[in-house]
C-alpha cells in the first residue's frame, strides 16, 4: 500500500484544486444569473445553480479528505510494522 501514497497525495491535491474551481466558477455563473446579466434565466435559477455548485463542491471536498485521511492510516501502519 505504501506504493499508493504518491498517488493519493496528488490526487487529493488535484480534486481540492477542483473543487475550488468548481466553486469559483458556480458562484461566478450565480452571481451573473442573480444580477440578471443572463437574459431568459430567472433569479431561481441562480440560486440553483449555487446551491449545486456548493454541493459539488463539498463533495469533491470529502473526496480530497477522505484521500488525505488514507494516507495517514497507511502511514500509521507503517510506522507500527517498523516497531
Amino acid at each position: 500500500m505504501r506504493e499508493h501514497l504518491g498517488f493519493l497525495k496528488t490526487s487529493s491535491a488535484i480534486v481540492k484544486i477542483a473543487a475550488w474551481i468548481f466553486l469559483f466558477f458556480g458562484v461566478i455563473g450565480s452571481i451573473y444569473i442573480i444580477s440578471g446579466r443572463i437574459p431568459g434565466r430567472s433569479p431561481w435559477e441562480g440560486l440553483v445553480n449555487l446551491a449545486i455548485s456548493a454541493f459539488f463542491f463539498f463533495f469533491l471536498y470529502i473526496i480530497a479528505k477522505i484521500a488525505e485521511l488514507l494516507i495517514k492510516i497507511i502511514e500509521e501502519i507503517h510506522a507500527i510494522k517498523k516497531e
